[in-house]
């Protein structure tokens, strides 16, 4: 008998796609993103940054197998045709196409009931799911699925528009706050180029491959791997009251330390939680002790993996 799954659905109508179609699409991606491009698969998903040659992080991208020759890469909707325009300057002779395919499918999201307070629900045999697996992938019918993170308990569906669930789903706002609590980040337009790869976790999030060839940005992330520790890293954190935070925004802890918010979500009680790029503590604050930014009242979280000594 099967196993069924009731999952939360959750809208994810902020979230857009790139297109890139061709024989030589996986050949292009690898001299352009961080991660081993080669590893995709019908049932491989992989997260990459795709960076300037200044090694800091343009856009995070989920890339999806949809067929041979055929790749689709998630990202916020608001960078997709940016990236895919900026992609397709280096084209050159490859056969390959690059678009903004955000019209055409449709992003939501599934968590586990209970992880969420508000939510319409659909309920899934267990055997449709990825696995736990960071980046597992199955097709459903027209719908691909994947898990978002290697934990499991939710997972991202991906549809044809034309195939878009008709029941309501809750907002946005409680997968941003999942995602805090998994210590995923994202880049938006407002972070755009800021922060070097492993400012962002990417190197513990299994987002950039070490032994592969070349690609943009790669002198800078590899040099940051080999030869020091890396000082500023995204971080976990909760205000101590009702506050609303936005990707962008700049503060200072109460320890001093200087931050800009990478990710952030409201709690249900107004506090917001928020993924924040500044000092490892014990790291010498330097002149960012001195900046006019304003102290943001907030304690720190533990993220579900632990950052490199």
């Amino acid at each position: 008998m099967a196993t069924h799954c009731a999952l939360d659905r959750i809208a994810l109508d902020e979230l857009g796609a790139v297109r890139i179609a061709g024989a030589d699409a996986l050949s292009f991606l690898q001299g352009q993103l961080s991660n081993d491009v080669t590893r995709l698969g019908p049932e491989q998903a992989l997260l990459a940054g795709y960076h300037n040659p200044q090694g800091r992080v343009i856009a995070l991208l989920r890339l999806v197998w949809l067929a041979d020759g055929e790749l689709l890469a998630v990202l916020p909707r608001e960078l997709a045709e940016p990236v895919a325009q900026r992609l397709a300057k280096y084209v050159l002779r490859a056969k390959v196409t690059v678009s903004d395919a955000s019209q055409a499918w449709c992003i939501s999201g599934l968590a586990e009931q209970g992880a969420l307070e508000q939510a319409e629900s659909v309920v899934l045999p267990r055997a449709q799911l990825p696995g736990a697996q960071a980046g597992a992938q199955r097709r459903r019918g027209e719908r691909l699925m994947l898990t978002a993170n290697g934990r499991g308990g939710r997972w991202l569906e991906i549809a044809p528009r034309t195939a878009q669930a008709a029941q309501p789903a809750a907002p946005c706002e409680a997968w941003r706050l999942l995602e805090v609590r998994a210590g995923t980040p994202q880049v938006y337009a407002a972070t755009s180029a800021q922060f070097v790869a492993q400012m962002l976790n990417l190197d513990v999030l299994g987002a950039i491959a070490f032994d592969k060839g070349c690609y943009t940005g790669q002198e800078v992330i590899a040099r940051a791997h080999y030869r020091g520790r890396v000082k500023r890293r995204a971080q976990r954190f909760c205000t101590a009251g009702a506050l609303a935070l936005a990707p962008g925004a700049l503060g200072r802890l109460p320890d001093q330390r200087a931050f800009t918010v990478v990710e952030a979500a409201r709690r249900p009680d107004g506090r917001c939680e928020f993924l924040a790029v500044t000092a490892l503590p014990g790291e010498p604050l330097g002149a960012e002790a001195e900046t006019g930014t304003a102290i943001v009242p907030a304690e720190p979280l533990e993220l579900p993996y632990a950052l490199p000594a």
